[in-house]
């Protein structure tokens, strides 16, 4: 019941439940485990006869492979339902997470492993709500999976509940982009055809025998690549579609394009201008740009217009607000909505890119302009610069997460709210000793410094302004400079010392689990990235003068605990590529499980008519009493107040039918 005590009789009154039937499914609770697939690959080749397996007949001179690439049983997640069915909570899942390929008669790669983007602006990594094929009577849902600990160990899970994802099952494809100070380089790390198995894995063994011995025996070197000279540096890059973003020190920033990196048939792979340097200006220059950031590694368009149905049936295109205005409006006077897809509105921040100078501190660059499909208008300029009384100067990172910006100086991290971009606002400053990074899940932030590891708890950061240090919450490391998330696991690049694995089940107590340096080899991180491929996990370092090293993190042919939600890594270093200068960043690779930010914002497409993720509000309602208003509240697994007469369950349920 809603005093976070009781558990047992319905019969109070439903406004006493806090589950309720009329905002709740019944399976939402009822759920034994749910499949989502994040990661289909659609790879169309062209002049390959094969029959048309639909209704119409005939052949195609095209076939499309369907190949499923991370399938998980691990995660729960949930959000609002459809409209036909009142809008009630209930289980979501990754319905089509698609990449597509296409290669056309002469073998060439037209395009390589694109993300898609919905007709409307979101993401195509698309989520559905759905009634899962495992509702139960008796494996259900317990309290700590839907709401936060006692014991404060489900802060990754609730991420993943939430939809704002873990950064677990991230695709990294084919192509590993570095920057790699004197230039941006591609490295090919994965087979060409499916499965798509990296280079020196345990899977490339299997499907690969050949080439994998030929691999090993040439001691486990990467070979193929592609580079564009740095214009003047490379020190930190963000892919995002078909566009790779690149601080460039003095060059300020930098965006090449991409498109063409698999096609055989261009002699340079990543260019600065694909057609004329008249047609499109890539460049905005600063003093000093020392890191760059995407909102989302998804491709976002908050500037598309939406469909509207007019009084007379006929459809018409408007612009987003207004679109979302006659919604709200419609809705309000107990009209149906006149928008066709009922999406919710993309915040204007998914517009810009976000760059960290360290003289000029925070500039906002808009790149909404090379998601619209129009290559008349890739004229990119700067849209704001941002440094009151000199609070950037000396910035040397950034991270986005929901509405604020993350941003490292010599001496402190600022974090700036972007709920309105054009008008930022310094929401607080925090000292740490030269901190070098941030990483961002749920209720916590994860700060790496000369000194290490740091914690903040960010809960009421959205809502109050506040941000409290976790004074007991640290690591000791000497050499941090980077730090990347996944579920339970924190992984910094830590210099000399290799890649630091900390396990952060709870933030507020983060231990150091293992600290991995391949017998010495790996001396000079500098930045690391995680993503799956197929059913492993694989870490990529940027390992300075070293190069890129590639390390797989879990095997199903030596962990049975694999597939569990954070199975623990055990790292092995599988392939290196040694770059022609220091390998200073890797490019993150895409969110493939993240449906909304931390501020509540949906960015990826939903598949139901009106299903979307929570709102912030709506969040706020299973983290706080008083219907999200009141304080920050834990559950436990065992009710203090158990009533003994239970009502029995349909015997559909109580023995698993449905």
């Amino acid at each position: 019941q809603k005093d976070n005590e009781t558990w047992g009789d319905v019969s109070v009154g439903e406004n006493m439940l806090a589950h309720r039937e009329s905002s709740m499914t019944c399976y939402a609770c009822h759920t034994s485990w749910v499949t989502s697939c994040f990661g289909c690959h659609l790879s169309m080749e062209a002049n390959r006869k094969m029959p048309n397996r639909h209704n119409e007949g005939g052949d195609s001179r095209n076939f499309t492979s369907y190949n499923y690439q991370v399938i998980r049983d691990d995660i729960f997640m949930l959000g609002k339902d459809g409209t036909v069915t009142g809008h009630k909570v209930a289980p979501v899942r990754s319905s089509s997470a698609v990449l597509v390929s296409s290669r056309n008669q002469n073998r060439e790669w037209i395009y390589s492993q694109q993300q898609t983007v919905s007709a409307e602006g979101f993401s195509g990594q698309a989520f559905n709500t759905h009634v899962p094929h495992t509702v139960r009577g008796k494996e259900t849902q317990s309290c700590s999976d839907c709401h936060v600990s006692a014991q404060k160990d489900n802060n990754a899970w609730l991420a993943q509940v939430m939809l704002q994802g873990t950064n677990f099952v991230n695709f990294m494809g084919r192509y590993v982009f570095v920057a790699a100070t004197d230039a941006l380089e591609a490295v090919a790390v994965t087979e060409h055809t499916e499965p798509q198995a990296v280079y020196g894995s345990n899977l490339h063994k299997l499907a690969y025998k050949d080439n994998f011995e030929k691999f090993v025996n040439n001691g486990r070197e990467l070979k193929e690549y592609y580079e564009n000279k740095g214009r003047p540096e490379a020190l930190q890059v963000q892919v995002r579609g078909e566009y790779a973003y690149v601080a460039a020190g003095k060059g300020g920033l930098r965006v090449y394009d991409v498109a063409q990196i698999d096609h055989k048939g261009f002699s340079e792979r990543i260019v600065t201008a694909p057609v004329s340097p008249l047609g499109q200006k890539f460049y905005v220059p600063s003093r000093y740009a020392a890191a760059v950031a995407a909102p989302s590694t998804l491709a976002v368009d908050p500037a598309r217009w939406r469909t509207v149905r007019n009084d007379d049936g006929s459809l018409t295109q408007m612009p987003p607000d207004q679109a979302v205005q006659m919604h709200e409006t419609a809705v309000k006077a107990g009209r149906p909505s006149p928008v066709i897809n009922e999406e919710e509105p993309i915040h204007p921040l998914y517009a810009y890119i976000y760059v960290a100078d360290r003289h000029e501190g925070l500039i906002l660059v808009n790149a909404a302009t090379l998601l619209d499909g129009d290559p008349r208008n890739n004229f990119l300029s700067r849209a704001l610069t941002y440094n009151p009384n000199g609070v950037l100067t000396g910035a040397g990172n950034i991270t986005m997460a929901g509405n604020f910006a993350y941003m490292t100086t010599e001496k402190e991290l600022v974090i700036i709210d972007l709920s309105v971009p054009f008008q930022p606002k310094i929401t607080t400053q925090i000292p740490f000793s030269r901190p070098k990074a941030v990483a961002v899940q749920f209720l916590y932030a994860f700060v790496v410094d000369a000194d290490g590891l740091h914690v903040l708890d960010i809960k009421e950061l959205q809502i109050k302004g506040e941000v409290r240090r976790v004074e007991t919450a640290s690591v000791s490391l000497k050499h941090a400079k980077d730090i990347y998330l996944a579920r339970t696991y924190a992984y910094v690049a830590n210099g000399a010392d290799g890649l630091a694995i900390i396990d952060v089940e709870k933030p507020e107590s983060p231990q150091l689990a293992q600290m991995f340096n391949d017998e010495g080899r790996l001396n000079d991180s500098h930045s690391v990235k995680v993503a799956m491929t197929n059913a492993s996990l694989y870490a990529y370092v940027a390992d300075g003068k070293n190069g890129l090293k590639i390390l797989q993190l879990t095997d199903p042919e030596t962990m049975p605990e694999y597939a569990g939600f954070s199975p623990q890594p055990q790292p092995k270093v599988i392939a290196t590529f040694k770059t022609k200068g220091e390998a200073l960043a890797v490019s993150k690779g895409l969110d493939r499980d993240r449906a909304m930010d931390e501020s509540g914002n949906q960015i990826a497409v939903f598949g139901r008519r009106g299903a979307r993720p929570f709102r912030f509000d709506e969040m706020m309602r299973m983290l706080r009493t008083n219907d999200g208003a009141g304080e920050f509240f834990t559950v436990s697994d065992e009710p203090k107040k158990r009533i003994a007469k239970v009502p029995a369950l349909p015997f559909f349920l109580e023995n698993g039918y449905f």
